[in-house]
């Protein structure tokens, strides 16, 4: 018998962890290759981890709920092919299991079950913590990253912090942690899933990282909404789908996306690279949640594909159906802000993009045209950028560009198909 190790995968350009909700497996089980292990959860997508091989569930290595870095064991498989081996060989060995303890982890490691997940090693090192005075809740008594987590929240002491050199008396003093809020007597609690925390580290990540700046223009778009009204019901009727107003601003960003490629980038430390392929975010909300799925190629898309694309993955992600695909390769993103009634809004870049265009409500005004007022249809356009690749002068002619696109639309000069 073979001994084989099941790693976390990279589920994404910029993924580097995942958390494990949940475990399809149990020690014992027989699985076939691609069988699915375990979902899941990162920064961008859930999905299954599937075997790499046929055989037997040996052990599990990682705990539901325990994040870990791309590359570490999750679990081991025994497989035929090969003599079989002590059973000792069944655990990882150190170096597969965690890396080594960094520096600023005490020395003293005590607790039950001594093999440690990088998200707990890295979670002891930040907060200066004996691991040998947490009580772990996870098979064996494994210590997980959230009683860590739940060891710190209870302003539990902290370990000696290792020799370093001398520091002014100010900063030598251990920080305490910030005491967590508490319920009250009628409050309600609502436990945090995985897939809230991981929409939550990614917008902390990116209000960390990305230096925002924001910027507005107002467009008329009563020719969009006279040409999409006149149209809707007919198409409806023989698509068998809705032909929504987003189906033309989407257009409208990818088509000036093509005249100002740098809007389609990333920033990449010591470069700025700029994507190729025009692939269009789009934010879709259920009750509980925000997916961030993909319309890929969408400059070379029409209408019609572009609003078949919008009414599939919405209702993909409203059935839980979104697959890693869907998800990745996002290169822009356009958020329809305006399907719930805002007018106004500042938009979290979806990182690692340079920036979000949030699509406001098309609202009836009175604007003055040739010293007249006229009741026109106009909507506002919101462009959060990031401030390291771009400045309010290119963001500008950006943003005209679209508004250019939108105030364009009609019978005569945008086809559908």
């Amino acid at each position: 018998m073979a001994l084989e190790k099941i790693t976390m995968p990279q589920l994404g350009e910029s993924v580097t962890e995942g958390t494990i909700s949940q475990w399809l497996v149990a020690p014992g089980d027989h699985v076939n290759k691609y069988d699915a292990l375990a979902e899941v959860l990162t920064d961008k997508v859930t999905a299954e981890i599937p075997s790499s091989f046929t055989g037997t569930v040996k052990e599990l290595i990682a705990e539901e709920d325990e994040t870990l870095e791309v590359g570490a064991v999750i679990c081991i498989l025994e497989t035929e092919g090969a003599d079989e081996q002590p059973a000792e060989s069944a655990k990882p060995t150190p170096e597969a299991s965690a890396p080594e303890t960094p520096k600023k982890v005490p020395a003293k490691q005590n607790a039950p079950a001594g093999r440690f997940s990088p998200a707990v090693l890295t979670l002891a090192a930040e907060h200066n913590i004996d691991l040998g005075q947490v009580t772990g809740s996870g098979r064996d008594g494994r210590i997980t990253r959230k009683d860590v987590l739940a060891y710190v929240e209870n302003g539990a002491p902290v370990a000696a912090a290792p020799t370093k050199p001398a520091e002014p008396a100010a900063s030598s003093a251990p920080q305490k942690a910030a005491p967590m809020p508490t319920s009250q007597v009628g409050d309600r609690e609502t436990p945090i899933d995985g897939i809230r925390k991981a929409i939550a580290k990614h917008m902390v990540t990116s209000k960390h990282e990305i230096p925002h700046a924001w910027m507005m223009v107002e467009a008329d778009a009563t020719g969009l909404v006279r040409y999409r009204d006149g149209l809707k019901n007919k198409f409806k009727a023989e698509e068998g789908y809705a032909l929504t107003y987003f189906a033309f601003f989407v257009k409208a960003v990818a088509q000036a996306l093509k005249e100002f490629p740098i809007l389609n980038s990333t920033w990449a430390g010591d470069k700025i690279i700029e994507r190729a392929d025009i692939n269009i975010s789009i934010a879709v909300a259920t009750d509980d949640h925000l997916f961030v799925p993909v319309i890929k190629h969408a400059d070379e898309k029409s209408i019609k594909g572009i609003a078949r694309e919008i009414n599939e993955l919405a209702a993909k992600a409203r059935a839980g159906k979104l697959t890693q695909d869907d998800m990745s390769g996002g290169t822009f993103t356009v958020n329809s802000t305006g399907s719930f009634g805002s007018v106004q809004s500042m938009g979290i870049i979806n990182h690692p993009q340079a920036a979000i265009l949030q699509v406001e409500s098309i609202v009836k005004r009175p604007v003055v045209i040739d010293d007249m007022i006229a009741i026109r249809n106009m909507v506002n356009l919101c462009l959060s950028i990031d401030h390291r690749i771009l400045d309010g002068l290119v963001a500008g002619r950006f943003l005209q560009k679209v508004k250019a696109n939108v105030e364009t639309i009609t019978k005569e000069n945008t086809p559908i198909y």
